[in-house]
């Protein structure tokens, strides 16, 4: 393979093509060297599944009447966040569907709250698109990172999948959160109906150029009150190839072994991730009474924090105590010494 540093569209899509075992063994060393051998664990709270988009792949999609809608009281929440703290995890992720009806005077409550009770732990969003004045809200009040995923980096597929939303708003509030001093995250779907090689190699080489703190990459899993209902799966070699190419194209990005692969494969997806070049965990804290609602794709395995615990030793890996912030800068500094 060419040096990550030129590396082009065509060679990355050889290299989805490949025999991955080489492929998997390049991408666990350079993770090694550029992130270590830590695990980070951050813990999910899903605490909103209302959302207003129509997105075609996604459960949560406004027009799914077949779901019961929730949204968890912010008193909740906080109590959640603690838990997770003392766990030892060290960062919260509030996730929800992109809901206005949690305004952001009340999320930014939530954050400071989390914030003054657990002032070691790192806030992450996952809201999806909103105002640029929520997300300077929530910067104001403490939150830490933004992941917002790009799902595909093909523009007519993106506004196919996502009716009235286009893939240039998306890049530019990434833009924005950068900006705003957010560490930020992106990401894609693998397997996505439409999709094409040469489509998952343009992912690889976004998230090279927005320079992104964290990549969520997992597999297209049918839900069955969508349109996409119908189509099959990603699949598991590819994704996990795809998470190997950015691992060793990005070098130093935060790269979850997402709950997705192990919906696909229980007993070796995220193992597999982890072996192959990813540096992150993703446990859910959200309490069963919701969580069973939180349905962007079916069958989701639920991945608690001793199921993550005992993938990390597994791997041969420990788990890191700390807040898990980008590695960029300091790598940067180490490079620039050499």
């Amino acid at each position: 393979m060419a040096s990550v540093t030129s590396i082009s569209k065509k060679e990355i899509v050889e290299a989805l093509r490949d025999n991955p075992e080489e492929l998997f063994e390049e991408a666990d060393s350079v993770r090694k060297k550029y992130c270590g051998d830590e695990v980070h664990v951050r813990g999910i709270i899903e605490f909103s599944n209302h959302c207003c988009r129509s997105c075609l792949y996604c459960g949560l999609r406004c027009q799914n009447r077949a779901i019961h809608r929730y949204r968890i009281p912010a008193d909740e929440i906080v109590q959640i966040a603690g838990e997770i703290s003392r766990c030892g995890a060290g960062t919260v992720v509030l996730q929800s569907g992109d809901d206005f009806g949690f305004g952001h005077k009340e999320l930014s409550n939530v954050i400071v709250r989390i914030k003054k009770d657990n002032p070691s732990v790192a806030i992450t969003l996952c809201l999806g698109e909103r105002p640029l004045d929520d997300y300077k809200a929530f910067k104001d009040a403490g939150a830490d990172r933004y992941l917002l995923k790009h799902e595909t980096a093909n523009p007519e597929l993106y506004e196919k999948l996502h009716p009235g939303q286009t893939l240039r708003t998306r890049i530019k509030i990434l833009e924005y959160l950068r900006k705003s001093g957010y560490q930020i995250g992106a990401g894609n779907i693998v397997g996505l109906p439409g999709q094409t090689i040469e489509d998952i190699a343009s992912d690889i080489l976004l998230l090279k150029e927005l320079d992104v703190y964290m990549a969520g990459i997992g597999p297209f899993i049918p839900q069955k009150e969508t349109p996409l209902k119908d189509y099959a799966s990603g699949t598991l070699e590819l994704t996990l190839k795809t998470l190997a190419l950015v691992r060793i194209y990005t070098k130093n990005t935060h790269l979850p072994a997402t709950t997705a692969l192990a919906t696909l494969s229980p007993e070796n997806g995220q193992l597999l991730a982890l072996r192959g070049g990813c540096n992150v965990l993703m446990p859910d804290w959200t309490p069963e009474r919701y969580r069973k609602d939180y349905i962007i794709y079916d069958g989701k395995v639920r991945v608690d924090v001793e199921k993550a615990k005992e993938l990390i030793s597994k791997a041969g890996r420990t788990i890191s105590r700390g807040r898990g912030d980008s590695f960029k800068e300091r790598n940067e500094k180490a490079e620039s010494v050499l």
